[in-house]
């Protein structure tokens, strides 16, 4: 599945330095279905990250689950079909510019209970699945709403 969101990409994007980022949901069905947060100093993201060189956005979205939480590929199942995509600019720390950044996230099940370890952030939650959810408009909160769309096609 497709789902592209032009969230406020302006009108000069052409332009400005381009980001790609990747990253993965993932959900699991025990205690409770629930989905994986990380969080950073001011609020809550996906195990997420940027593309290297060469790098698939698949394999970038699985070496930064890997890094940041411990989770490697043999713990998930993707969910083949579901890829969602949205682009905005953002006010890049790492190049010091405006830049159009943009993100792909895949969707997993987690197959075995994994300890999280973290590595990049001061704490993570699994976050019970009850959409709608209102966690952060820019992206967590499109992304669980077109979760929530696939999962009711499904």
């Amino acid at each position: 599945m497709g789902k592209s969101d032009k969230d406020k990409a302006g009108k000069n994007s052409g332009k400005l330095k381009q980001i790609r980022g990747c990253g993965v949901l993932v959900m699991r069905d025990e205690p409770e279905r629930s989905f994986l947060l990380m969080k950073h100093a001011q609020r809550w993201d996906l195990p997420k990250g940027h593309l290297d060189d060469g790098e698939t956005d698949l394999e970038c979205a699985l070496r930064e689950l890997r890094e940041e939480t411990g989770i490697k590929g043999k713990d998930i199942d993707l969910v083949g079909d579901f890829k969602w995509t949205t682009e905005y600019e953002v006010n890049s720390k790492r190049f010091g510019e405006r830049c159009h950044k943009t993100i792909v996230i895949y969707l997993a099940k987690l197959l075995n209970p994994v300890k999280i370890k973290l590595t990049e952030h001061p704490d993570y939650e699994w976050v019970k699945w009850n959409p709608p959810h209102k966690i952060q408009a820019q992206t967590i909160d499109p992304l669980l709403a077109a979760v929530a769309e696939y999962f009711a096609r499904s």
